[in-house]
């Protein structure tokens, strides 16, 4: 049997070879084929930086197999007689400047997410997303690597990128999931820390680089791309703190909030005035707040974000702690020492708008994915943000899941949700003719709503004596009422009407506060 057979229709071959192809999986890989009545095994491989590609059989005594070169810009083919089991190889490449590297073939093995799965992301139910989607590290049939999935439903093809393959997006294309849009593959020999991106082909042939929108670590600003992270190895101490918290209720407990944020909270003058990472941080703030007597710290944001002076409300990364302080083991540690001092965490979380930087969520598939294609919908005129899409169940999904993620993975113990007002209002910060009603002719975002209410309902069903803080401006009535009593079900309201009444009381002389008590008690007119 010639060694140039090749098996592959063409036109399969040249969707592969030009990066066009949705399912590499049904090309690249093992195959069996049936060519004149005989049952052969075809081994085909893209490999664009290989002169030379052997197939190296891992079996006791097998010798390295020359594959053949079928086209030109690396693509490969082994056609052999159909052995009775099918055996486990790698392939063994040389490069152009005669360098060689052996690496496990990734279109051998199976995807992670079932169909189950996909279903629930589908009706916007798959609430523990971080466990397969982003970068997972795993190992399957005894191979160590990273499993990769992400949603981009408009793209034409996703690859992953990285220095690993030098940031060619023909080497490591994705599988989509048919009907779903979600893109997944398992790299063999990938391990924690690999810096990494995905090149998104749009339907308009423009490639798109972007993060993962599930990535759990990410690199130091001015650089963007995500870090692959093992979430698994970080060994919690704070069993006492969470069987606490477990059995006491916080509106029974006594509550004083330290508001800080890390960047600017103190600084290492001895090295140019340095913020303080996580684990210095961690050690200082406990014993400070102990001191002053405070029961909970409040964190403006800590997820990653490219803009410092935005204090961290014009969010990146969903999934990511900010790396400027330390990673996300060492933002552990730092929630690890409060909870050992008796200190709980609440942390500043941005689900109303995020930001239009080209890197991260906005048309991140070459379309109006995460945001309203509308921007009487999806701009916010105010801050040059974008909204996200609340009636899209994967973006719902996406935040809900974001939510739980915090609470799962870094024990923190209550979100302030930043920003709710100018969710609730389609006219928020919009003049007449720039906002567009809902159905019954209204200014209320319905969707925002729901998303509100869903979003406080799992939480609370899955973490009943954590808090959810509502950061919300107006006089919107039942913030904090459960939602089967139509409210929004928030378990606490920043009161900022009440600041803004105090800060007036104690404008006042003293000589004249006595006539201005009113400004003391006018809260608990709108508070209920």
């Amino acid at each position: 049997m010639p060694k140039e057979l090749v098996t592959v229709p063409q036109e399969e071959l040249l969707k592969i070879v030009h990066a066009n192809h949705y399912d590499p999986h049904s090309v690249l890989g093992m195959h069996e084929v049936h060519l004149n009545g005989k049952t052969l095994l075809s081994i085909r491989a893209f490999v664009p930086a290989a002169r030379k590609l052997f197939l190296v059989p891992k079996r006791k005594g097998a010798r390295p197999l020359a594959m053949h070169r079928v086209h030109k810009d690396g693509f490969f083919e082994l056609t052999l007689p159909k052995p009775e089991t099918r055996f486990r190889y790698v392939y063994r490449a040389q490069g152009f400047e005669d360098n060689e590297w052996e690496f496990v073939d990734p279109y051998i093995f199976p995807p992670l997410l079932t169909e189950f799965d996909l279903h629930l992301y589908a009706e916007g139910n798959y609430l523990q997303m971080y466990e397969k989607f982003g970068a997972q590290v795993r190992e399957i049939d005894g191979v160590k690597g990273v499993n990769f999935a992400v949603w981009a439903p408009n793209a034409v093809r996703v690859s992953v990128v990285g220095h690993f393959n030098t940031w060619d997006g023909r080497s490591h294309p994705m599988k989509v999931h048919p009907g779903k849009g979600v893109w997944e593959l398992f790299i063999p020999q990938l391990q924690e820390g690999e810096v990494y991106k995905y090149e998104i082909k749009t339907r308009q042939g423009a490639l798109r680089l972007k993060t993962d929108p599930v990535g759990f670590y990410s690199e130091l600003r001015p650089a963007t791309a995500s870090i692959v992270h093992d979430h698994s190895k970080y060994k919690w101490q704070d069993d006492a703190w969470m069987q606490q918290r477990q059995e006491q209720n916080p509106w029974n407990q006594p509550l004083s909030i330290y508001e800080v944020h890390l960047g600017s909270w103190k600084r290492v003058p001895e090295e140019n005035f340095r913020p303080l990472s996580y684990r210095e941080a961690a050690v200082q703030l406990a014993e400070y707040v102990r001191e002053m007597g405070y029961t909970h710290i409040e964190l403006l944001p800590i997820t990653e974000h490219p803009f410092d002076g935005s204090w961290g409300y014009q969010t990146t990364g969903y999934y990511s702690p900010t790396s400027r302080y330390g990673t996300p083991d060492d933002f552990k540690y730092f929630v690890d020492v409060m909870h050992q001092n008796q200190i709980g965490v609440i942390i500043d979380w941005v689900p109303a708008h995020f930001p239009k930087d080209d890197f991260a969520l906005r048309w991140f598939d070459g379309t109006c994915l995460y945001e309203h294609e509308d921007p009487r919908l999806g701009e916010h005129p105010d801050w040059g943000t974008l909204i996200f899409n609340y009636g899209r169940h994967e973006v719902r999904n996406f935040l809900i899941a974001n939510a739980l993620y915090w609470f799962d993975r870094f024990h923190v113990d209550g979100l302030r949700v930043d920003a709710v007002a100018s969710m609730l209002y389609l006219d928020y910060s919009r003049e007449t003719g720039q906002w567009i009603p809902n159905p019954y002719g209204g200014r209320e975002n319905l969707e925002a709503i729901d998303f509100l209410r869903r979003l406080n309902e799992t939480v609370y069903a899955r973490y009943p004596n954590v808090m959810m803080i509502a950061e919300e401006s107006t006089a919107w009535p039942g913030v904090s009422r459960p939602t089967y009593l139509g409210g929004l079900g928030f378990g606490f309201k920043w009161n900022m009407g009440w600041m803004n009444d105090f800060l007036r009381y104690i404008e006042k002389d003293p000589v004249h506060r006595k006539f201005h008590h009113n400004d003391l008690t006018f809260g608990l007119i709108y508070a209920f």
